[in-house]
């Protein structure tokens, strides 16, 4: 039997790219569009972030995610939802009072976090098991926070997919399995390449992959020119695997990407390895995801 992988669409993310790419969705109508044109084109999962539609900047607003997630379930293209709960981390201290956030902070308790996820029960949700220096800020997601966000997901029924940004954050989510905060078989994503965290790189897949529970998946992504490359070592190594414009927004250099454009490029450079892509259906079965019209798929 030929090795399948589920791919994920990482359709728009949080980041200051509109301006840089004009295909990067804002809207939660764009959003939607970019989420089933990622499906058609062969993603088993459309991970999603809110903008707000008038200024382009990360959105907390409850309505956004209603629209995009009602959106795509009433669309007639079968996609896994995955909703970001990492929202509401971003710290950047102030030089005037460093213990105060400074201009551009965004931060929300792990309830308000959570919202989304709780009110909208999509099949997976992402779980940021740690906080790291990104780029110029902090992100922020302290170890108790964590806790009662992965009790709030585990609550839900939603299946979390462990990040790890850096191998501290590895430890941490397996403290969380430990502590009996993840139900079933756990998923972990690895990444990759995020100023200042773990390198994209084959020897930090291996590290990291060599110490998952025996019980656990896995997946893998890179960012910009890394994402491609990290797309063949994971599946290669036996992981599931992302791309999208949260991650990078280029298809090649100097010319920019849609979100299906990538999606392409990871399918013909899986089936290039002999890996095939798990339909939306598979995998809700193999990783005994709820079912999106309530309940268990197994």
């Amino acid at each position: 039997m030929s090795q399948k992988v589920l791919l994920t669409a990482a359709v728009t993310g949080a980041g200051d790219t509109t301006h840089k790419n004009p295909d990067v969705p804002v809207t939660p109508k764009e959003i939607a569009e970019a989420a089933i044109a990622s499906a058609k084109a062969g993603a088993t999962v459309a991970h999603v972030h809110a903008r707000d539609p008038e200024t382009a900047g990360i959105s907390h607003d409850l309505d956004h995610y209603r629209e995009i997630v009602d959106r795509i379930r009433e669309s007639e293209t079968d996609v896994i939802i995955n909703i970001t709960s990492g929202g509401g981390g971003d710290f950047i201290p102030s030089l005037d009072t460093p213990a105060a956030g400074g201009n551009g902070t965004d931060m929300q308790r792990p309830e308000e976090r959570h919202e989304p996820v709780g009110e909208l029960l999509p099949e997976m949700c992402t779980l940021d098991c740690g906080s790291v220096n990104f780029g110029d800020m902090v992100y922020m997601s302290p170890t108790d926070w964590l806790r009662d966000q992965a009790k709030l997901v585990q609550q839900s029924g939603v299946k979390p997919e462990l990040e790890c940004f850096d191998t501290g954050h590895l430890r941490f989510a397996k403290q969380l399995i430990d502590e009996g905060l993840v139900d079933g078989d756990p998923m972990f994503q690895f990444c990759l390449g995020i100023p200042w965290g773990a390198e994209a790189d084959a020897e930090t897949i291996l590290y990291m992959k060599n110490r998952l529970p025996e019980n656990a998946s896995w997946s893998a992504f890179g960012i910009g020119r890394k994402q491609m490359p990290i797309v063949a070592q994971a599946a290669l190594l036996g992981g599931n695997v992302r791309v999208g414009l949260e991650d990078n927004i280029y298809l090649r250099k100097g010319v920019t990407a849609r979100n299906d454009q990538l999606v392409e490029k990871a399918v013909h450079t899986l089936h290039g390895n002999g890996i095939h892509v798990l339909s939306p259906q598979e995998a809700r079965a193999q990783f005994n995801l709820r079912d999106p019209k309530g309940g268990s798929s197994a």
